[in-house]
């Protein structure tokens, strides 16, 4: 009688351990899927002799050429660069954002936003974790993405966990922090419905 009811009982287990076996949700996905997005960002750059901060404004076109419009400070307010993500090349609108890359790697502010964009879409998955980020619960990303010059340089993220929008981001070279930025706006272009929001102001 025990071997009859051997078969059933395996096939009950079987089926019930199968039910919450669904795949983890990838919280990139709405990045990748994006036909672009806007933001806006508190950008800083801590290295010594090169200490800047500004906030920028940004349209990212995944693929294309995504456009970069300084907010503040108030005397290169209105100076908007254009960003290839091809080759990562400047051009600029007006007057020059005069402001040299901080990095071996050339990074400079203005390409910042959109090499951040690009780094969740298509950049190595290091780590994943939560944490909480002024009070918000977050999904806290280590994404890794070669340079131009061959160095490392990885984004560190804190995507709100209700909807996947940065408030928080850290772009390193090696060991060290080059960037970090405050979002303080940020809505997805045409992706799933609900997912555009804003960041709350800081």
């Amino acid at each position: 009688m025990r071997k009859g009811l051997c078969v059933p009982m395996m096939a009950l287990v079987l089926l019930l351990a199968g039910c919450g076996a669904g795949e983890k949700e990838d919280p990139r996905a709405a990045y990748q899927e994006m036909a672009g997005c806007t933001m806006e960002a508190t950008v800083r750059c801590d290295q010594e002799g090169l200490d800047w901060e500004g906030t920028l404004r940004c349209d990212y076109v995944p693929g294309g050429q995504s456009t970069v419009e300084v907010v503040a400070p108030e005397l290169l307010a209105g100076v908007k660069a254009i960003i290839s993500d091809r080759d990562w090349s400047l051009s600029y609108e007006g007057e020059t954002l005069n402001i040299a890359p901080l990095s071996e790697e050339e990074l400079s502010p203005a390409v910042c936003l959109p090499r951040l964009m690009d780094a969740l879409r298509s950049g190595w998955l290091l780590e994943e974790n939560r944490e909480t980020w002024n009070g918000e619960a977050c999904i806290r990303l280590l994404v890794d993405q070669s340079g131009a010059s061959g160095g490392k340089v990885v984004s560190a993220f804190w995507l709100r966990e209700e909807d996947a929008v940065p408030l928080h981001a850290e772009l390193a070279v090696g060991e060290e922090t080059v960037f970090t930025v405050e979002f303080t706006e940020f809505d997805f272009d045409d992706t799933i419905e609900g997912m555009e929001a804003a960041a709350s102001e800081r």
